[in-house]
């Protein structure tokens, strides 16, 4: 049992100290929240009719993007039909507001063109490409009117040229750039020059042909014949399938209005994408677009093609700075508070239990070391941040962490009174408080869950912190306090003197 118990011990202060030594080595720190570090605050107010779960999803997008970019703890918060997000440690409102107030709406749109932008000092701007398909586009094996798609995204199986796709455009002014009267739009001047997403093209594109509302929401990223393909199901009816028909089918003959034969699938302004179309029509409603994705890309697509069947758009958006001078205040208030809040602890503790006092104190010191540790680690993995109300909810739960020493200490004492051994009573006293402890330490954690379900913002950083800080509790009652304990009641210098505030009796010291 003692040596159970001494390896025990062991391997929790290795594990705890350990930890914590490597997290300062790696220079892990947390990361701090909007209101202890500063940031942006950007404000989004929805224009039009739009659906409350279009909205919702809308949300995912922006969330999405900010975790894209490494925001530690951003917080993307609906409130009513206003969408409000918090950017800790961005100081650039401009940066903010390219970053979040963008619609998110998936646009198809015809290639005319693709090349690389140029300068031209005596000519306006001049695009000098050759066309370069990047994707292909066609119905899964299988499928009905499904074609092998070609690796890479060359063409499938056919003995066309480039030059029978499409004709060259290479030298061809903007302004000079023939248009197509029967474009999809039915508008001229529905052309742009746009940026591709990857590669380093650029993309001369059509009118807009229709929206990611063709596609259903059950796009996918998966492996066919050995490369990362999307897999997408088209809607029923004339503003899906139909209406996608009508698109590929004159992509696919390769019309003036889509001389290239790629439909581009537009992001913002950027070109995610522009298969090629290997199939005059999709009659089973079943798409897949391959070419050389990896798998990060693939999944990329997928999602974007998944979010942008229920677009919402944003009216202009609105940025603010947010000054962290009164939360670092806060901060350095509460940090001098509660240190001296668990330094006057610390010392009742051993003033009041005496020797076993200071079992309290390492168990006070290894709870704070692991906290340290896994608040670091989350921060450098997870993007979690500690807040203002985060470091709330620590300061709350010395006093949980206190009351279980308290708990077990003050049942240990009354045994020794009662005439138990030392030796004996701080095995029996552990297990007769252990439930109490244990039960506490539930109604906290079902606390802080409560708080995280039913809560948004602030509220929920103090919420789990809070648990995590239980967490870490239990643990260390159960391994540390409970094996240093039992030990220290089995030797000479515990026996036969006043550890609890109490005399122990001698008899039970080790021969």
């Amino acid at each position: 049992m003692q040596r159970k118990l001494t390896i025990i011990l062991a391997i929790t202060i290795a594990l705890v100290v350990g930890t914590f030594v490597a997290n300062v080595v790696a220079q892990n720190t947390p990361s701090l929240g909007l209101d202890l570090q500063g940031g942006a605050s950007v404000t989004l107010q929805p224009e039009g009719d739009f659906d409350s779960d279009a909205l919702n999803v809308a949300v995912e997008i922006i969330r999405q993007r900010v975790d894209s970019i490494g925001v530690a703890e951003p917080e993307i918060i609906r409130q009513g039909n206003t969408v409000v997000v918090n950017l800790p440690g961005v100081k650039d409102q401009q940066a903010a507001l390219d970053l979040i107030g963008r619609t998110g709406e998936v646009q198809l749109r015809p290639v005319m063109q693709v090349g690389v932008m140029q300068e031209d000092p005596t000519t306006s701007t001049t695009i000098d490409g050759v066309i370069a398909p990047d994707t292909t586009l066609a119905e899964p094996a299988g499928g009905i009117g499904s074609s092998r798609v070609a690796a890479g995204g060359g063409n499938n199986e056919t003995d066309e040229t480039e030059e029978d796709i499409a004709p060259d455009f290479a030298q061809v002014t903007e302004d000079e750039m023939p248009v197509p009267a029967d474009a999809f739009g039915g508008d001229a001047s529905g052309q742009e020059v746009l940026p591709g997403a990857k590669d380093g093209l650029v993309y001369v594109v059509g009118p807009v042909a229709a929206t990611g509302q063709v596609f259903s929401n059950d796009a996918s990223a998966d492996i066919i014949n050995g490369q990362w393909v999307v897999l997408a199901n088209l809607r029923r009816g004339p503003g899906g399938q139909d209406l996608w028909n009508l698109i590929a089918s004159q992509c696919y003959a390769g019309t003036p209005t889509c001389p290239t034969r790629q439909l581009a699938i537009v992001l913002d302004g950027e070109v995610i994408s522009a298969p090629v179309v290997e199939q005059p029509s999709f009659a089973g409603g079943d798409v897949q677009i391959s070419g050389s994705f990896n798998e990060r890309e693939a999944r990329d697509l997928a999602k974007i093609l998944q979010f942008g069947a229920v677009p919402v758009k944003f009216e202009a958006p609105t940025a603010q700075t947010v000054s962290a001078t009164l939360g670092k205040e806060s901060l350095n208030a509460a940090l001098v508070a509660g240190l001296i809040g668990v330094l006057l602890v610390m010392i009742f503790l051993v003033a009041y239990y005496r020797l076993i006092g200071l079992v309290a104190v390492g168990g006070l010191v290894l709870s704070a070391m692991a906290t340290y540790t896994i608040i670091s680690w989350l921060s450098k993995t997870n993007g979690l941040a500690l807040t203002l109300s985060g470091a709330a909810g620590l300061i709350v739960s010395i006093g949980i962490t206190v009351d279980s020493y308290i708990v077990y200490f003050e049942k240990l004492k009354e045994d020794v009174i009662n005439g138990r051994m030392l030796r004996n009573a701080a095995q029996r006293s552990f297990e007769s408080t252990w439930r109490t402890i244990l039960t506490a330490g539930i109604v906290s954690m079902l606390g802080a869950v409560i708080l995280w379900w039913l809560t948004v913002g602030s509220v929920r950083g103090f919420a789990f912190f809070l648990g995590l800080a239980t967490v870490v509790d239990l643990l260390i009652s159960y391994y540390f306090t409970r094996s240093a304990v039992i030990l220290l009641s089995r030797t000479r210098l515990m026996n036969g003197k006043k550890v609890l505030g109490v005399k122990t009796s001698a008899a039970g010291s080790p021969a």
